[in-house]
C-alpha cells in the first residue's frame, strides 16, 4: 500500500483552472443545484400533517441525494474535460436504489462506530467517504464492494481528508451564519418558555420563520457559488490520487486525457 502527501493548495488551484474552462458554467450549475435543494426543503417545512410530513421529508431527502450525486457527476466530467449538461443533476435516478441502500449502510456503519465514541465515528465517516464516488463511477458494483474499495483507498489519507475539510470550514460557517443566528434565537425563546412560561414569538426580526428560512437558503446559495464547485472538485482530486496509489477503483491508473491526474505531490507538509 502506497500513499503520498497531497499538496492541497495545488489541488485547489488546479480545480479553479478546470472550473474556469468548464463548458457549462459551474456557478450556474451550483445555483440550479442549490435552488432545487432549497425549494425542496422549504416545501418540506410547509407540510406539517403527521404521517404525510414524514413521507415528504423522506422524499425530499431522497431527491436531495440524487441531486448531490448529479452535481458530483458534473464535477467528475469537468475533471475529465468532458461536457456535462444541467440534466446531469438527475442522472442519479438511474441507480437510485443503490444510492439509497449505500446511504443507509454508510449511516449505519458510522452510527455503530459512534457508539464506541465520537472519534471512531469520525474515522469511520472518512474511511467510507469514497464509497459514493466509487458507486458514481461504476453503478454496476455492489454497495458493500463500494464500501470495501473506499476502506482500502482511504488508508493513509483520512488525516489529509480531515485537513481538507477544515480548510473549507470558514466557508461553511459563513454559509450557515443566518441559520445559526435563527437557531440561537429560537432555542433562547424555548428556554424562556420552559423556565418562565414566556410564550415564543411568531416572528423573528420582524419576519415569519418561513421567510427567514428562505432568506437563509438564498444566502447559502450565494456563498456556495464561490466555494462549493471547487470543494467537490478538490475532493475528487484526492479520490483520484487515492485510487492511483492504492490501485483500487475504476481506471485506477492515471487517465491519459486528464491534465491534472497522476501528478507527484511534494513531500512537504501543506
Amino acid at each position: 500500500m502506497m500513499f503520498e502527501q497531497i499538496d492541497r493548495q495545488k489541488c485547489k488551484w488546479e480545480a479553479a483552472e478546470l472550473l474556469r474552462d468548464a463548458q457549462v458554467s459551474p456557478k450556474a450549475m451550483t445555483a440550479l443545484y442549490m435552488a432545487l435543494v432549497i425549494v425542496l426543503n422549504l416545501f418540506s417545512a410547509l407540510v406539517d400533517t403527521g404521517f404525510f410530513s414524514i413521507f415528504i421529508s423522506i422524499l425530499v431527502s431522497l431527491v436531495s441525494t440524487v441531486l448531490a450525486t448529479g452535481f458530483a457527476l458534473y464535477c467528475m466530467a469537468i475533471r475529465r474535460g468532458e461536457r456535462a449538461e444541467f440534466l446531469t443533476l438527475f442522472d442519479g435516478f438511474s441507480f437510485v436504489g443503490k444510492l439509497i441502500l449505500l446511504d443507509i449502510v454508510y449511516s449505519l456503519f458510522i452510527f455503530l462506530w459512534s457508539l464506541l465514541f465520537v472519534i471512531p465515528g469520525i474515522i469511520a465517516a472518512y474511511r467510507y467517504s469514497f464509497a459514493f464516488y466509487n458507486l458514481y463511477e461504476d453503478p454496476g458494483i455492489g454497495v458493500m464492494e463500494a464500501l470495501d474499495m473506499s476502506k482500502r483507498q482511504t488508508l493513509g489519507y483520512k488525516a489529509q481528508l480531515f485537513a481538507l475539510d477544515l480548510s473549507y470550514i470558514g466557508w461553511g460557517l459563513l454559509a450557515t451564519l443566518p441559520s445559526l443566528l435563527l437557531i440561537f434565537q429560537i432555542n433562547r425563546d424555548l428556554t424562556m418558555l420552559v423556565l418562565y412560561g414566556i410564550p415564543t414569538p411568531e416572528a423573528y426580526f420582524g419576519l415569519p420563520i418561513f421567510a427567514l428560512n428562505a432568506i437563509s437558503g438564498f444566502w447559502q446559495l450565494l456563498v456556495a457559488l464561490f466555494y462549493f464547485p471547487n470543494c467537490v472538485c478538490v475532493r475528487l482530486s484526492y479520490f483520484d490520487v487515492a485510487k492511483r496509489t492504492s490501485g483500487v477503483g475504476k481506471d485506477a491508473a492515471p487517465a491519459q486525457n486528464n491534465p491534472w491526474s497522476g501528478w507527484n505531490a511534494p513531500d512537504g507538509l501543506n
